[in-house]
């Protein structure tokens, strides 16, 4: 079993950038996929961006592309999300998720226009 702590939001204005954290517990973290998700308000869960265990092949929804990047660093168990280039829009819980398993408590993004 993993746990997950995300961190890293905050209130940021159009076209700023921030860089979410998820610090997972456990020896295990390197063989897990991981992933970032977000909910708006009123809204469903969205897929955002994964990074594979192994190869750590990427992957991102569209509308992230060219502004997300998504990184993992295994020895510290800690997987990353730079936002940047942020848009109204953006505004969303965001949280990650190990082998869409194990989820975090989430993290508030608020992009002022």
């Amino acid at each position: 079993q993993v746990q997950l702590v995300d961190s890293g939001g905050g209130l940021v204005q159009t076209g700023g950038s921030l860089r979410l954290s998820c610090a997972a517990s456990g020896r295990t973290f390197s063989s897990y996929n991981m992933g970032w998700f977000r909910q708006a308000p009123g809204k469903e869960r969205e897929f955002v961006a994964s990074i594979r265990n192994s190869l750590g092949s990427t992957a991102y929804a569209d509308s992230m592309k060219g502004r997300f990047t998504i990184s993992r660093d295994n020895a510290k168990n800690t997987v990353y999300l730079q936002m940047n280039n942020l848009k109204p829009e953006d505004t969303a819980v965001y949280y990650c998720a190990a082998d869409l398993v194990y989820w975090g408590a989430g993290t508030v993004v608020t992009v002022s226009s």
